[in-house]
């Protein structure tokens, strides 16, 4: 979808943006979707890695011998 853009096209949001949001807007909107994107990865990573680890419902039991 946002490889359609091509340069220009990224360019013209850009100036959009400046235009909206203003020369004074602009660096702390950059750090609050810089922030969001870090969570989002982060947030992410752990599913990832959670998924990765074995869980106690998952495991099979172990029957005693003998009974």
């Amino acid at each position: 979808m946002l490889s359609n853009i091509g340069v220009p096209g990224l360019i013209l949001v850009l100036v959009i943006a400046l235009i909206i949001f203003g020369p004074s807007k602009l660096p702390e909107l950059g750090r609050a979707v810089g922030s969001t994107l870090k969570e989002f990865k982060r947030s992410t990573r752990d599913l990832v890695s959670d998924d990765d680890e074995p869980k106690e419902e998952d495991a099979v039991p172990l029957r005693k011998e003998g009974l």
